[in-house]
């Protein structure tokens, strides 16, 4: 999902350690669960259902020697770890995020999520330092009931079982003994109701049918909900979401690059800050002069399609991920107009995230409750 550098900034000063300090102290089966929302512009990823725990991670991920992801480092003091995260698994480097986009990777567009999931999540692992035993959860597009079940069984045969791996010189060596894999922002739905009711006109979200918009980079996630029951049937991904907005910004401005970071940075900066400059150029250009008419003309083609497949029983929609976060105002009143009660997911970049720890809570918890009964 799109991310915003302030956001980033702000996300990501928590020390990797009180992190998995706060987990224990919040999850009371004493289990380490690693929340991954693979998002195409970053990775968000959490140990707690604290807001303030979810992790930004860049998208980007650039396989190389070891010889080339061990070399060439001379910091003089200690550095942010997300700006160099580099690993060692199974004879081969990673570099990840923005380290792999110093290395000239983009942010894989059009390819499938489970490519570069596994050193994704690998680098999560060594970020919060996880040991030993493990759960995982993580999300995939639903772009057809096929299509999801041959990812998901193809992403919990990658992760499931013991791994070995050297994460910026220090060994790691973790057993992920459970994978849960959801559709994509199924987790927005979990976080939206398991917030405290702001009076009784709050909707309840068990007892409705229920839409989640989830926009992303590379799919706008449209999921059916009744009373909590997914509705495959119903349910499906568009390869349609922040890249095609990303393009037609970049098609305004002369050597543009849609999938650079510091473009994407620039779009979600506050109005009066929102400057990029490309590379080669001599001045930045000023996308206040260039997002308005493009956020109407992109938010009304996204709304069409919103209605066009939204199933008639359908009363509330829950907005979410970054797109939706940035597109929130006109779709708001585009959703209205057609009688539709809309909710934007809070914080709705790190929704996703949020709403699959607390699935993989409940999923311990019932495992342990079943044993206990046994």
């Amino acid at each position: 999902m799109t991310t915003q550098q302030s956001t980033n900034n702000s996300m990501t000063s928590q020390k990797p350690t009180s992190a998995v300090a706060n987990t224990r102290q919040m999850n009371p089966l004493n289990k380490s669960i690693l929340s991954v929302d693979l998002g195409r512009t970053s990775t968000k990823t959490c140990v707690s259902r604290d807001p303030n725990s979810v992790v930004f991670i860049p998208s980007n991920v650039k396989r190389l020697s070891m010889e080339q992801v061990r070399g060439g480092t001379f910091e003089a003091r200690t550095t942010d770890p997300l700006l160099d995260m580099w690993l060692e698994y199974q004879g081969s480097g990673y570099a990840v995020g923005q380290l792999a986009e110093d290395f000239g990777a983009n942010l894989g567009v059009g390819q499938s999520k489970v490519e570069d999931a596994l050193a994704k999540v690998l680098a999560c692992i060594g970020y919060f330092t996880l040991k030993d035993e493990i759960s995982v959860i993580l999300g995939l597009p639903y772009l057809s009931q096929e299509q999801f079940e041959r990812e998901k069984e193809q992403i919990v045969s990658l992760l499931s079982g013991p791994h070995i791996m050297n994460y910026r010189g220090e060994e790691f060596s973790v057993n992920i003994t459970k994978v849960w894999v959801m559709p994509e922002g199924y987790g927005s739905l979990m976080w939206s109701e398991a917030q405290t009711k702001k009076g009784p006109s709050s909707p309840d979200f068990t007892k409705l049918s229920v839409a989640i918009v989830d926009i992303g980079h590379q799919t706008s996630d449209f999921l059916m909900v009744d009373s909590f029951r997914f509705a495959r049937g119903a349910s499906k991904s568009e390869a349609f979401g922040m890249s095609q907005f990303y393009e037609q910004v970049a098609t305004q401005i002369e050597g543009a690059d849609s999938q650079s970071s510091s473009l994407i940075a620039a779009v979600n900066r506050p109005k009066g800050d929102r400057f990029y400059r490309p590379r080669g150029s001599t001045k930045p250009t000023n996308l206040d002069d260039i997002l308005p008419n493009l956020k109407e003309s992109f938010s009304r083609d996204m709304c069409n399609r919103v209605l066009a497949w939204l199933p008639e029983r359908v009363t509330d929609v829950i907005i979410t991920g970054g797109g939706g976060e940035f597109f929130w105002e006109d779709i708001q009143r585009l959703l209205k107009e057609a009688k539709i009660s809309a909710h934007l997911a809070a914080p709705s970049r790190q929704a996703n995230a949020l709403g699959q720890y607390i699935y993989g809570e409940a999923q311990l918890a019932a495992s342990v409750n079943r044993t206990a009964r046994t």
